[in-house]
């Protein structure tokens, strides 16, 4: 499978399965699971396909993420060192992440 245009990529929030899911096309191929808070989103788990991995898949899916908790006025608590990683090579999400929250 090839990445593809970024026309046939989507990231969508299933708030009733509590994850971020990233298509390609009409198929499922990534997922981020979180545990909202009403103080902030903890971003659990991050997981592409292995054939799609090295590919930008997870990075597509994280930012998607991000952009998504950012539009609802919502903060971050990344757990998931995949998560953790991008928001240090791309700090323009910084002020997304929460250091103390309750539970």
């Amino acid at each position: 499978m090839s990445t593809g245009s970024a026309e046939n990529v989507a990231v969508r929030d299933n708030p009733t399965a509590s994850r971020y899911e990233l298509l390609y096309g009409d198929d499922l191929v990534g997922e981020i699971l979180y545990r909202l808070t009403p103080d902030a989103v903890f971003l659990v788990h991050t997981e592409v396909l292995a054939s799609l991995e090295g590919e930008g898949f997870g990075a597509r899916l994280v930012a998607g993420a991000l952009d998504d908790i950012r539009g609802r006025g919502l903060h971050v608590v990344p757990v998931c060192p995949f998560v953790s990683s991008y928001i240090r090579r791309h700090p323009d999400y910084a002020d997304l992440v929460v250091r103390e929250v309750s539970d």
